[in-house]
């Protein structure tokens, strides 16, 4: 049985046991969450015990993958440029149609209610902070204090501000940090692995409290997710396919036929890396140059994940929607930009420790509780799906977009060498 096959049972029959256990005897099914509940906060903290060293590393090593990638040649330059703007774009474009999808198709107001009671370590809702507390907090005047307490807008804001320091040293300086960075990295993935072979414990003990509070309707909650969260990824994924159409100047028939064999290994091994060789046979049909393919598609699948900032930050908002916490303008902006940044310093990993690496930077940049993560990580493999298929087509449309310009500039170069070379 795989290790996403065991979480998702863990789920069910947590839930499961605890609405059988709260329908013969409610008193003692409430009272067995004494036990229970500690043993899946114990879990919850070893996910969070990482997370801030996890995001100043994933910020320096994102921001130096990009200017590394800036330095490299006019192909790279043009993708890098490329990829920036979607990813800030999609994000955006997340933070608009999300809580407009909330609005529209709500959960439950006693739903809601009841979910939150069952996740007693939850924060209490407090008020939305202004603008102006945006910004009086957003300069750390301690960041020890900042990290020790959580408190991850400053944090973020020193973590750039100290990722664009290090691009400015020398090279052998820059590269001793970076690569100092990305081995704390490397180190802390290996933590969130060992910890989430706990997972089904944690989540089985998690979601026997949610049982036991909620009945049958935490199954309803989790349905409500899958579809909201899934919702924004379809949206990347469909425009892809604008972006290839129009960037590549194919049509839409054209496009749609080249992708698909990519997009159907991408459904069936849930990873871009996979799906490479599907995408470079797709890019060079719709007219890439093998050249421009061959550098364009490795760096996306190194640091584009087109979906995951616009679903992590999803993934937020419904968070905060599901615990009833308002978010304001400036913890907008603070999700905003830790989704777009940090997503460029995550490397390819299975769904669930990507889902705890790069969510729980954003819920914490946006003051959320990190509680009801353990619970979504079970399901977490039906947005992948959408993750990774939105990935595939976007990385293809990208590379084809690329093509198009960088193959045209190229050609009209050596032509215009031949013509001077003429005597």
């Amino acid at each position: 049985m795989s290790q996403t096959t065991r979480i998702l049972a863990a789920l069910i029959g947590g839930i499961a046991i605890g609405i059988a256990a709260a329908a013969w005897s409610p008193a003692n099914a409430i009272a067995a969450t004494a036990v229970t509940q500690p043993i899946g906060s114990a879990w919850l903290h070893g996910l969070q015990m990482v997370i801030v060293p996890l995001v100043v590393g994933l910020l320096v090593t994102g921001i130096g993958a990009t200017t590394e990638a800036a330095r490299a040649g006019r192909i790279t330059v043009r993708a890098m440029v490329m990829i920036v703007v979607i990813l800030w774009s999609t994000t955006i474009m997340s933070a608009l149609v999300m809580p407009l999808i909330l609005d529209a198709f709500p959960l439950p107001h006693a739903l809601g209610s009841a979910l939150r009671a069952a996740l007693t370590g939850a924060a209490p809702v407090g008020p939305v902070p202004g603008i102006g507390a945006f910004f009086d907090t957003i300069v750390p005047t301690n960041i020890v204090a900042a990290a020790s307490s959580d408190s991850f807008l400053p944090l973020t804001v020193f973590a750039l501000t100290f990722a664009f320091a290090v691009t400015k040293l020398p090279d052998d300086r820059r590269r001793v940090l970076t690569g100092f960075f990305q081995a704390v990295v490397d180190a802390l993935l290996i933590i969130i692995t060992w910890v989430l072979k706990l997972a089904p414990i944690g989540i089985f003990a998690l979601a026997y409290g949610v049982g036991a509070r909620t009945g049958t309707a935490a199954f309803g909650a989790l349905l409500h997710y899958i579809v909201c969260v899934s919702a924004i990824g379809f949206i990347v994924l469909l425009s892809a396919y604008p972006i290839g159409m129009i960037g590549g100047r194919v049509g839409f028939g054209r496009f749609a036929r080249a992708v698909a064999p990519a997009q159907a290994v991408a459904i069936s091994t849930q990873s871009s890396l996979a799906s490479l060789p599907a995408m470079l046979k797709a890019s060079t049909d719709l007219g890439a140059s093998p050249a421009t393919a061959g550098i364009v598609l490795p760096l996306s699948v190194a640091v584009f994940r087109a979906t995951s900032p616009a679903m992590n930050l999803a993934v937020a908002l419904y968070v905060a929607h599901w615990l009833g916490l308002p978010i304001g303008p400036g913890q907008m902006a603070a999700g905003v930009a830790t989704a777009a940044i940090t997503t460029m310093g995550s490397i390819s990993l299975p769904g669930t420790i990507s889902f705890v690496a790069s969510v729980a930077p954003v819920a914490l940049a946006m003051g959320i509780p990190l509680e009801v993560l353990g619970l979504l990580i079970a399901v977490e493999t039906i947005p992948d799906l959408f993750r990774t298929v939105g990935n595939v087509t976007m990385d293809t449309a990208v590379t084809i977009s690329v093509a198009a310009r960088s193959d045209r500039v190229g050609a009209q170069e050596n032509t215009h060498e031949v013509s001077h070379a003429r005597p």
